[in-house]
Parts: structure tokens; sequence; C-alpha cells
């Protein structure tokens, strides 16, 4: 099984190394934007409880960045795979396991969300923002991206067309980019809203990587929550898989 998660994910890698370069360059304009109007402009003269507003974003905007980018890596050419160029057909026919091409996927998408971050943790720096990578705040950042590959896996498989997928986009991932203390913390939106937001995925992962970028450890319930995202997902993802290939 692990040889055929690595020919998966191998694959994908060797797509991805002919245009890593552009690759890197194309992901440093939306986190730049956000450090230079939210962490220069609006937030220079603004304090929060863990020090200056860009030490407080860093943590959300890398949050944010690494579910767009895994989700988007693996749900996109999943879906355009599966509807229009039948490529995903070459895997279903192969001698491969289901689990194992989920695997391989989601582990495609969290390898593009940690390049991704890496570079917003690199401009973060060059921006003058102080906060900690500790290995608290790497699980938690690979947590968050795997959670979002796998929901862009399970996405794929279930959206019958390039619009649903946009669809989903809009209904799902810019509410939770906005709400769930990626800018700012909850805590004063309504109490109906709050526990909404309290149970997404997105909430603790910017909960953990804030905590862990302060110096202390990423919070147990965070990671916890986090984790049984993800094996959820890969769950629902192996059960689709299963039946297209049926």
């Amino acid at each position: 099984m692990l040889g055929d998660i690595w020919t998966v994910f191998w694959r994908d890698w060797i797509v991805l190394k002919r245009r890593l370069s552009r690759y890197i360059l194309s992901r440093m304009i939306t986190p730049m934007l956000y450090l230079v109007a939210f962490g220069w402009g609006l937030g220079r003269g603004m304090q929060t409880a863990q020090g200056n507003y860009l030490d407080f974003i860093v943590p959300g905007v890398i949050a944010l960045n690494s579910m767009t980018i895994s989700f988007n890596a693996v749900g996109t050419p999943m879906n355009m795979s599966r509807l229009y160029h039948k490529t995903l057909e070459e895997y279903l026919v192969a001698p491969i396991g289901a689990a194992s091409i989920v695997i391989g996927k989601i582990l495609s998408g969290v390898l593009r969300g940690l390049i991704s971050s890496v570079v917003i943790i690199l401009l973060a720096y060059a921006f003058g923002a102080r906060f900690s990578v500790t290995a608290g705040f790497c699980l938690a950042l690979v947590l968050n991206c795997a959670v979002f590959a796998a929901l862009g896996l399970v996405a794929a498989m279930l959206m019958d067309s390039h619009e649903e997928m946009g669809n989903f986009n809009t209904y799902v991932l810019t509410p939770m980019s906005f709400l769930c203390a990626t800018f700012f913390v909850p805590d004063h939106l309504p109490a109906l809203l709050r526990h909404v937001i309290e149970i997404l995925p997105l909430t603790h992962a910017s909960y953990a990587l804030r905590a862990a970028g302060q110096g202390g450890g990423a919070p147990w319930l965070s990671i916890g929550l986090m984790t049984s995202y993800v094996a959820a997902f890969i769950c629902i993802g192996v059960w689709t898989m299963k039946k297209i290939r049926d």
C-alpha cells in the first residue's frame, strides 16, 4: 500500500516540479497583499493581546492560505479529471487500491499547501512579524493542509460540474476564510454563529497556529478535532472512489 501511495504522490510531484519556480512566485502575491494591507496598513497602529496586529494576523493568513491552496490543489484537478479529461479512469483501472489513490492525492495537496506556507512564513519574517515555528506549529499546519486537501477530494468526487465546485468555494470556503479566527477573534459574534464557527476546522487551525506561534503548545482539542476531520474525509473519499470504480 505504501508503494501505491508513493506512486500516486510521485506522479503529482513530477508535474509540480516542472513548474515549481512559477508556482512559488504565484503563491507570493495574495499573502503579500494581506500582509501589506492588514499588517502594515490597517494594523500598524492596532494592538491585540498577543502584541501588534501583524503578529496576530500572520497565523491566520497561514491557516487561510494553506486551506485554499490545499483544497484547490486536489479539488479542481480531481473534478476536472473525473468529469472532463477522464484521466481519473487511469487510476481506477490500475491495480491500486482506492485508499492508496485517496491518500496519495491528499499528500500531494499537503505538499503544495506546505510549500505555499513556507513562502508566507519567510515573507512574514521579512515584514517584521514575530512568531515561532515550533513542532506544534508544524503539526497544526500539516493537519490543516490535510483537512482541506481531503475535503477538496471529497468535493471533487461529489460535485457534478465545475460550476458546482465554484459554488462550493463560495458557500463553504469563503465564509470560513473571513469568520474562522483568521482576521479577528470571533468572541463578539452572535452566539449561534459563534457556536457554528467553533466546530469548523479552520477555526481550530487558526487557534493552534496562533498559540504555537506565540511559544505555547498547540491546543490538543484543536489537534484532535482536525485529526478527526482528516479521518472522516479520508473515509468518505475512499467510499466515493470505490463507488465510482464499481
